[in-house]
């Protein structure tokens, strides 16, 4: 650096002898526990030029020449040692050519910094040269600071979490470092007068960074650094923008003086190669695919960040809600993401064999309608055995080792490029056929092994889909056969009440109190047979159930009357109370339990009904004097569908009534002595009779 920085020199030389002092002594106090391998030995090595630099500094003047050369070589060996650390052998994840290419630019401009330096020693040059010089060396070691913060930055930003603590201080005091060294040079560059005074007080940092670096836990034989295309892609990003700015500033200073207008010239030039670039790379999808596949070969060892890959390719996939398109266009999707093409089928094969289309995502190939022919039974077992990626391409020109049975309309269509096979636990459900991006590039073992991993994750999300289906449709089944089973017994005791209608209409056809009695009953089982098949109905056709306040008087005397022809049974208790019931609900209900008593009575014996008020509760209790039931029955049995102790009996009479009671927010218990009869209670919410009105339940005529 040329002598115009003035220092204060008694300044310059305490605070740059401190410097030298603090790291010799670090040396020694590092040296006395050996060396063990070559980070440690570039380490020690920069501890030593850094004190060489500090005492050159104090006794010649931080700007003198000798002082100069040793601060770029101790720059020279800091950027060493951490390109030491991004080294192959050191990374985990290797994509660390983007990185590597930073430390080498940053190389690169120390080398045209040790140049000019040995130029400023060995030669006398005329006074406006050795200003360019000076100028340019200034220059350079702005950038030089500007890419020593980048690489710490991304060494310490990537390093395994493990080995960021012995690193931390150290990294710091080498940021601490390079700062003000960026601060100091641009301030120079710049002619402000600040400059002689960070000049003069550099050495007092540079000792101050000492504690940090003997603070630092000394395992640089663990330190392990995984640098990730991010911070690959930013440092490239920041080095151009420094390539750019030195380069401008250097042919700015050169130039100045020429005469000639090289600010026209350079704009001329730049807008003509960014004009070139626009029009090559932004409208061509071709170009674009090219760059990136070019890039990702060349400084990358590996094609594909795999944590971003999985994350894009899982968000792609669990979308939901209203916007999210259906989970198969989803599937066929993410895989085109990963290799950039352009759309996809997703292709399921049918019992007979033949392939057709399920879902499809911007597929610009031959439209496949469904249920066209596509036999590809052979194909599909091919592919099921082996689970491989199908390369289109490569069985076009015949560079399958093992050829697959692969159908014409694949082979046929040049827009079809890959086939990823869905397979879930040793079952293809599906797969995926690719559409060609406008590069089309060869694939290779690491496309291979990310997609047969992804097709495995999109063919358990298509199989948990299909089983989710599968279960739904079962439950609408089971749901259709519970309602048909209820209505089944329904329909039973319409037929015993029609079969003993038809016996004593030959007995009592001519009695008119017969025949007005045969009509009504005629009317409520075609009622009830039209509510029957309201029921059945698989959409909403059937009555919906509702509880609201209903006298109990006229709707258990229905219930009664129809089972009271037959055999005697008495309603006992308050018949004037109110429930919050579903009146037909209810009546059923009551009709299944007074006929399950009826049946397990004698001919002849009574059944009673007693309506009981208890607090907030109304009790309706059928009675019987039958055979009983004992208690595992009642536990275990008598509240199970299909579970019945008459012969030619259903088993749903109890289980529906329970139904039905639980629905309108009651409850139903039993007690039963084997020999001695059964007690059912039916326990209603009792409710406030209706004021000013007369209300008529809603019933089923018997």
């Amino acid at each position: 650096m040329s002598g115009e920085l003035t220092v204060e020199p008694v300044l310059s030389f305490w605070t740059h002898a401190m410097a030298a002092a603090a790291f010799a002594s670090l040396l020694l106090w590092r040296l006395r526990t050996g060396v063990s391998d070559r980070s440690q030995a570039m380490l020690l090595a920069a501890y030593l030029l850094t004190a060489a630099w500090a005492w050159l500094a104090a006794i010649g003047g931080p700007a003198s020449p000798l002082a100069v050369l040793a601060e770029t070589f101790r720059n020279l060996v800091w950027i060493a040692l951490l390109y030491g650390l991004a080294a192959p052998e050191r990374i985990e994840e290797a994509p660390a050519g983007g990185v590597r290419l930073v430390l080498g630019a940053e190389a690169l401009v120390i080398g045209c910094q040790l140049v000019l330096n040995i130029l400023t020693i060995a030669a006398t040059v005329p006074a406006d040269v050795a200003q360019a010089f000076d100028q340019t060396s200034r220059l350079l070691r702005v950038v030089m600071a500007a890419g020593g913060l980048i690489i710490v930055h991304n060494v310490y930003a990537q390093a395994a979490p493990s080995s960021r603590g012995p690193i931390r201080l150290a990294m710091f005091a080498l940021a601490l470092s390079w700062g003000y060294d960026l601060n100091l040079y641009t301030f120079a560059y710049l002619g402000a007068p600040i400059a002689d005074s960070l000049l003069t007080w550099r050495g007092l940092l540079i000792a101050a960074t000492m504690p940090l670096f003997a603070l630092s836990r000394g395992q640089e034989k663990g330190w392990r650094i995984r640098l990730s295309r991010t911070a690959a892609f930013q440092s490239l990003s920041l080095l151009a923008i420094c390539a750019y700015f030195a380069v401008m500033a250097i042919l700015a200073t050169a130039l100045k003086g020429t005469g000639w207008d090289w600010t026209q010239g350079l704009t001329v030039g730049a807008i003509a190669a960014l004009t070139i670039g626009a029009m090559v790379l932004l409208p061509s999808a071709r170009a674009r695919a090219w760059f990136k596949v070019k890039l990702a070969k060349h400084f990358f060892e590996h094609r594909y960040d795999y944590r971003a890959e999985w994350l894009r390719f899982t968000g792609t996939i669990g979308r939901s809600g209203a916007e999210a398109a259906p989970l198969g266009e989803r599937v066929v999707k993410a895989f085109a993401d990963i290799l950039d093409a352009p759309g996809g089928l997703l292709l399921v094969s049918d019992e007979a064999g033949a392939i057709d289309p399920a879902a499809a995502w911007k597929w610009p190939g031959k439209p496949l309608a469904a249920g066209d022919p596509r036999p590809a039974a052979a194909f599909w077992r091919g592919v099921e055995a082996e689970g491989r990626i199908v390369d289109l391409d490569a069985v076009r020109h015949g560079h399958e080792d093992r050829p697959l049975d692969v159908p014409d309309f694949m082979i046929d269509d040049a827009v079809a490029w890959v086939g990823v096979p869905l397979i879930h636990h040793e079952r293809l459900v599906g797969f995926v056929l690719l559409a060609a991006p406008d590069y089309r590039r060869s694939l290779d073992w690491e496309d291979f092994d990310l997609l047969r991993t992804a097709g495995r994750q999109a063919a358990s999300s298509l199989a948990e889909a299909h089983g989710q289906e599968a279960l739904l449709n079962a439950q609408r089944f089971e749901e259709f056969n519970r309602r048909f089973a209820f209505i089944l017994h329904d329909v039973k005791n319409l037929v015993s009440q029609l079969s003993l209608l038809s016996r004593n209409a030959e007995r009592h056809a001519d009695n008119p109190d017969f025949r007005a009695d045969m009509v009504a009953t005629l009317k409520s089982s075609v009622g009830k047979m039209n509510d029957l098949l309201a029921r059945l109905a698989p959409q909403g056709g059937a009555r919906r159930e509702r509880a609201e306040p209903t006298p109990l008087r006229d709707l258990l005397s229905a219930a009664i009357a129809a089972k009271r022809r037959d055999h005697p049974v008495r309603l006992l208790g308050d018949t004037s109370l109110w429930a919050m019931v579903d009146p037909p609900g209810l009546e059923q209900a009551i009709g299944h339990l007074l006929q399950n008593a009826i049946d397990a009575s004698e001919s002849g014996a009574q059944v009673t009904v007693r309506v009981t008020a208890d607090g907030d509760e109304i009790a309706i209790t059928i009675i019987d004097s039958g055979i009983g039931m004992d208690a595992e029955f009642v536990r275990h049995r008598l509240f199970q569908p299909f579970a019945s102790t008459k012969d030619g009996g259903f088993g749903v009479g109890a289980f529906e009534s329970r139904a039905l009671i639980t629905a309108m927010g009651g409850r139903l218990a039993v007690t039963s002595t084997p020999g001695k009869g059964s007690q059912f209670v039916i326990h209603l919410i009792a409710a406030e009779p209706a004021q000013g009105r007369h209300a008529t339940p809603q019933r089923k005529i018997a």
